[in-house]
């Protein structure tokens, strides 16, 4: 069954829109403007096309760009090169990013500037809709292209290749002209980039709902939340931060045992927000560019002209993902931080490690598995722009390497839901034995949430069906709906 429909056309996507077509059973359409807009630039393509050679349209791609192609070999050559390109390796993408890549070419295409039929357009939406995706193999762009992965998807059209999900897919006969125009497009770095910076910011701000639950738990203190503490320092994020713990503590008292508490707490809003801020930050570079006519050649419908150029490239994209990762390293080391106190008496006047008796082990191996997890996630956070390379006999001869950094944020992100889950069932348990919870607000339902799906036994057992409904809970925007306070920016 259908739930919404979301037509694009080629100006208003954006990451939350991605990941529902990744995800959910979404209808694709495509708007009438943005056809306009795509027939205009294929019409302009085709009148420029015969008066002057046009990159990939009458001439070689990379070191062959100064290579012609005859007019009587022009119907050949586009598919040779789309044959050619179709060479990725190792596992395939998952089906979400996937069908996340389709919808994302389908909307550069409607922004109207890379000249391909625009008959294309109607039949990939048709591909998103039957649930179908190509073959695209991870291994293939360094940032410069998804040449590999977009080549595929042409043969998928023309019929040399099957589509996923299903024995027979839409085809579409592709001319020769616009194979290139076609492939040159980095919408299976941009898929996964939307999805990783969508679920990015949920985790961020279900990280502060579990930070102010393990704040409630460990009797720490509001001080270090004051308004006037943040106006101090005035950084977006952290001020940001600081406004949803004071909206998710509004109903609790403060009486705290301690002048200052751990940096776990007193700290949270300046090592959280600039994970905020880096991610709002992101999700702004990802969405100007799943809406650019980023394409080269570059079709100018207004100049009847073509322009050669760069906007190929994702120096942006990466750099943006690497910052964000590192970041989030940051802030969850502070998670670590925050379960180290909800194991110790002094913070929670319960048992070591929360057990049930003095000699018990209670939750002690989740910070175990929290550092783990987190181990990963410090892997994942080198900057994968750190990389180069030089390519096609010297003429490309730099690359940015954002597809490496989309994937490794998608990773990061998978580690961190964990961290988190591990710190969620340390505050929930630690609540329950206090016989405490939340009074009201937002923070309630979290706890009402929270110890629906969390067992209340507090004898040593098995916690690994705990982390994982923990995790899962992370998920659900019910979860940290409501903790947006001002000042308002970005996703909150």
């Amino acid at each position: 069954m259908i739930s919404a429909r979301i037509v694009i056309d080629g100006t208003a996507l954006t990451c939350a829109d991605v990941t529902r077509i990744a995800r959910d059973e979404v209808h694709v359409g495509v708007s009438e403007a943005g056809l306009d807009r795509a027939r205009e630039a294929w019409e302009v393509a085709r009148e420029v096309t015969s008066r002057q050679p046009v990159y990939g349209r009458t001439t070689g791609v990379g070191a062959n760009r100064l290579v012609d192609v005859e007019w009587d070999d022009a119907d050949a050559h586009g598919l040779r090169l789309l044959r050619s390109h179709a060479a990725g390796a190792g596992p395939l993408l998952s089906p979400e990013i996937g069908r996340a890549m389709l919808a994302v070419r389908l909307n550069q295409l409607a922004a109207g500037g890379a000249g391909v039929d625009p008959g294309v357009l109607p039949v990939l939406a048709d591909v998103v809709n039957l649930g179908l995706t190509p073959p695209v193999p991870i291994y293939g762009a360094i940032g410069t292209g998804d040449l590999t992965a977009l080549a595929s998807t042409a043969l998928c059209l023309l019929g040399e290749r099957q589509w996923i999900g299903g024995e027979r897919g839409p085809e579409f006969p592709l001319r020769s002209p616009d194979a290139l125009a076609f492939i040159s497009s980095n919408a299976a770095i941009l898929a996964e980039a939307a999805i990783a910076v969508t679920d990015l910011n949920r985790l961020l701000r279900a990280s502060v709902v579990i930070a102010a639950l393990s704040l409630m738990a460990a009797y720490g203190s509001l001080e270090p939340y004051a308004p006037i503490v943040h106006e101090a320092c005035p950084h977006p994020g952290q001020q940001q931060v600081a406004a949803a713990m004071r909206t998710l503590l509004a109903y609790e008292g403060s009486s705290p045992g301690r002048i200052q508490d751990p940096y776990g707490y007193r700290a949270f809003p300046q090592v959280h927000g600039p994970a905020v801020d880096s991610a709002a930050y992101a999700e702004g570079v990802v969405t100007r560019e799943i809406n650019a006519a980023a394409e080269n050649p570059l079709v100018d419908v207004a100049g009847r002209s073509v322009w050669h150029n760069g906007n190929f490239h994702t120096a942006y994209v990466g750099l943006a993902l690497d910052s964000a990762r590192a970041a989030l390293f940051q802030t969850v080391a502070l998670s670590a931080s925050r379960l180290g106190t909800l194991v110790e008496p002094s913070f929670t006047g319960l048992h070591p490690f929360l057990a049930a008796t003095e000699a018990s082990s209670g939750i002690m191996i989740l910070e175990y598995v929290a550092q783990s997890a987190i181990a990963d996630i410090r892997r994942y956070a080198s900057p994968a722009a750190l990389g180069n390379a030089v390519l096609s006999r010297g003429v490309e001869e730099h690359a940015g390497f954002s597809p490496q950094s989309a994937r490794a944020t998608t990773d990061a992100l998978a580690a961190y839901r964990i961290a988190l889950g591990c710190e969620l069932v340390g505050a929930i348990r630690a609540l329950r034995m206090q016989g405490r919870a939340p009074a009201g607000g937002p923070l309630k339902v979290a706890y009402d949430l929270a110890t629906a799906v969390l067992d209340p036994r507090a004898e040593d057992r098995p916690l690994d069906g705990d982390i994982a409904a923990a995790a899962d809970l992370l998920d659900l925007e019910d979860f940290s709906a409501g903790i947006t306070a001002e000042p308002r920016r970005g996703p909150w």
